[in-house]
């Protein structure tokens, strides 16, 4: 007989649906869980590496070193005709240059228009130039904007109590104005630590091929050395010696130094003594300027008195001149020795035997 009892006909229905509802509900709850614990696993461990073996490397071969010395001697020449005239044109073969008494070739000859310059311009700025002071300093300047070309540089140095550099290296128009900020001043004069402090700064930062030039205005006593003086000396059969033959000793001592190294670091110095001819009449500035026109002969320069501040403007326009007239001889010297001994040099222009040639003694083989 069908039951008449709906109830009953759908349990079992009902049954299996809140069932299927349990494990899904189940299923969703342990769902992140289980997420949950995977999440948490540790990696796994790293594979092994693969190291391959290196390639043995090669022994190096054994080659021989070929050292080569350069003994270039870079040597400027002002040569000039009876009248004081630069003279243009010359060839490497209108020269004759010995060195140590032995002749040597010349390996090339620099066109004067073409050999850039640095120029040092050292400015006394003690009391014994107060009085001309101003003009100098505007002489020296119109100088500097004369030679001074593209690719010429100049350094501005201030002859005070101690050497002041008052300009590095630098263009016409910014060594002009640096120039121009100098002043006077009533201290003593370091003029041979000034000179030694300028041609140590050219022989830093100058390169090779460049000509180096100094360019002193001063008369050139040096008065802040003879501080440094020592105190007593004796002179043969153990008579002390007085104070003006220490001083003198003392002086010309330093000016050796000075030649030397100016010597060493290939550089021409030019001086203008703006005391005048009347300097002569005093013995300490005369031994001065021979000092200064010691330094210009042994260096290739030249060394200046004018007659009256009119003519400072001429010796700086005939130095300007030479300077951009000025060759720049090169050779090869054949002394293959390691001696650091001096060498003199001896330049002529024996197929024109007219012309005046100025060239340095010589000079100190770099180490």
């Amino acid at each position: 007989m069908e039951s008449k009892d709906p109830q009953k006909h759908y349990s079992p229905a009902l049954l299996c649906s809140a069932l299927a509802l349990f494990l899904l509900a189940a299923f969703l709850l342990a769902a992140p869980v289980s997420a949950q614990k995977i999440k948490e696993l540790p990696p796994p461990p790293a594979g092994p590496v693969y190291k391959p073996k290196p390639t043995p490397t090669p022994a190096p071969e054994e080659l021989e070193v070929v050292r080569v010395t350069s003994n270039l001697i870079a040597v400027p020449v002002s040569v000039s005709d009876a009248n004081g005239q630069p003279v243009l044109g010359l060839q490497p073969a209108d020269f004759r240059i010995e060195e140590d008494g032995r002749i040597q070739q010349v390996a090339q000859l620099g066109d004067p228009e073409h050999i850039p310059l640095d120029i040092a311009l050292l400015v006394d700025v003690s009391a014994s130039v107060d009085a001309r002071f101003a003009f100098e300093q505007k002489a020296a300047a119109d100088f500097l904007r004369q030679v001074l070309r593209s690719g010429d540089r100049a350094t501005i140095f201030a002859i005070d109590q101690s050497p002041r550099m008052v300009q590095p290296l630098a263009g016409a128009d910014v060594a002009t104005s640096a120039l121009m900020t100098l002043t006077a001043a009533k201290g003593y004069t370091a003029f041979f630590d000034t000179v030694l402090a300028a041609e140590k700064y050219l022989d830093q930062n100058s390169t090779q091929g460049r000509r180096r030039v100094i360019v002193v205005i001063s008369d050139g006593d040096e008065t802040a050395r003879v501080l440094t003086m020592p105190v007593g000396q004796t002179v043969a059969g153990n008579r002390q010696m007085s104070l003006l033959e220490r001083q003198l000793a003392f002086i010309e001592g330093a000016r050796g130094e000075v030649v030397r190294e100016v010597q060493r670091a290939e550089v021409a110095f030019y001086s203008i003594n703006p005391s005048g001819p009347t300097m002569h009449l005093n013995p300490r500035s005369a031994r001065a300027q021979l000092g200064m026109e010691r330094l210009a002969a042994v260096s290739g320069g030249a060394s200046f008195i004018p007659n009256d501040d009119s003519d400072l403007s001429r010796i700086f326009q005939r130095i300007a001149s030479e300077l951009r007239t000025q060759y720049l001889l090169q050779y090869y010297s054949d002394n293959k020795t390691a001696a650091s001994d001096y060498r003199r040099i001896v330049v002529s222009t024996p197929s024109r035997p007219q012309l005046r040639v100025r060239a340095r003694e010589g000079y100190f083989p770099k180490k």
